[in-house]
């Protein structure tokens, strides 16, 4: 379609990117790819397909919100385009996305944002992999924040005066509040959109990201206040309140450890219940999911901690990396 384009940002996605790639070509007009210090073969393959490639440099931290900017700079340098299709690398966009995304934005004009659903191409390999299958499934309709795939009108990504680079998790659900902001409305539609691969198959990983969450929770709801309150609440009880009276508990009283564990008790058990309205029944997959979403406030903690410290040390906001 001439007046859509994509932007895929990556690093090191290997054979993900290249099914990234392949499954945009037939269905945009122009294709930038931005990569930021991969060592593979990347940003030759995206070469290799006619895609025009950013090389982000070192002079400043790589953030996926910098990779985004660059991307649109570079996408509006080659072509005067309406709308940017936004893509991580380690998603494969379905066949007739583009068309479907196309459809609903342009038939709104008060639409700034149009998203669809995603799901993980092997939620069987890990439980970690089953739990990234969970988090894609939410509701269509009027949404106030998406994901970083988002087929996006370019008059909006400049009323919104893009991404903020300096967030290095949840950017965007930044962007979209100040999308948002801009009095521009944001849908996700019933359609499928991408197929997301995480090939997260360790402990050590999940447990990065979950860091990188919490450190998100804590920056954007820096730049807005409010925003994340109820994730940031719950992330403070069970990841620092509550294993701080645990250790005070298991020192000095019996009962209070063993209020706390009641209370953790009773977290796990509206977790299961959660799950349950998701449409999550198998079992045991429904108790381990459970048990890494309770015990998931903790990582959290440390990254919120973690962003804290760096803005009191005047320190930069680099990537938390967990693959």
């Amino acid at each position: 379609m001439s007046t859509v384009g994509a932007v895929v940002i990556g690093r090191n996605e290997g054979i993900r990117l290249q099914r990234c790639l392949k499954s945009l070509v037939p269905q945009v007009a122009h294709l930038v790819y931005v990569d930021s210090g991969s060592q593979d073969d990347s940003v030759a393959f995206a070469r290799s397909l006619g895609a025009t490639v950013v090389e982000l440099g070192t002079e400043t931290p790589f953030t996926a919100a910098r990779a985004r900017n660059a991307g649109f700079e570079a996408l509006m340098g080659l072509a005067e385009l309406d709308f940017v299709q936004f893509i991580d690398g380690d998603c494969t966009v379905e066949p007739d996305w583009i068309m479907q995304g196309m459809a609903a934005i342009t038939a709104d004009p008060s639409l700034g944002l149009v998203t669809g659903w995603r799901r993980e191409i092997h939620p069987d390999n890990s439980i970690y992999n089953a739990l990234c299958d969970v988090e894609w499934h939410r509701p269509a309709g009027e949404i106030k924040a998406c994901g970083g795939d988002m087929l996006l009108r370019a008059m909006a990504f400049d009323d919104a005066k893009g991404f903020d680079p300096t967030v290095i998790a949840a950017e965007d659900d930044e962007f979209c509040q100040r999308l948002a902001a801009a009095n521009w409305k944001l849908l996700r539609i019933p359609k499928q959109m991408t197929i997301h691969d995480a090939n997260m198959l360790h402990f050590s990983e999940w447990w990065k990201r979950a860091e990188r969450s919490g450190h998100g929770f804590a920056q954007v709801a820096d730049l807005h206040i409010g925003y994340f309150s109820a994730e940031r609440k719950r992330v403070l009880v069970f990841g620092g309140i509550l294993p701080l009276m645990a250790l005070i508990g298991l020192l000095f009283s019996t009962a209070l450890l063993f209020g706390v564990i009641t209370a953790y008790g009773l977290s796990y058990g509206r977790t299961i219940l959660g799950l349950k309205k998701q449409g999550v029944e198998e079992r045991p997959l429904l108790y381990q999911l459970s048990g890494l979403l309770s015990l998931s406030k903790l990582p959290n903690m440390i990254g919120m901690i973690r962003y804290y410290w760096r803005k009191h040390m005047g320190r930069d906001m680099r990537l938390i990396e967990y693959k």
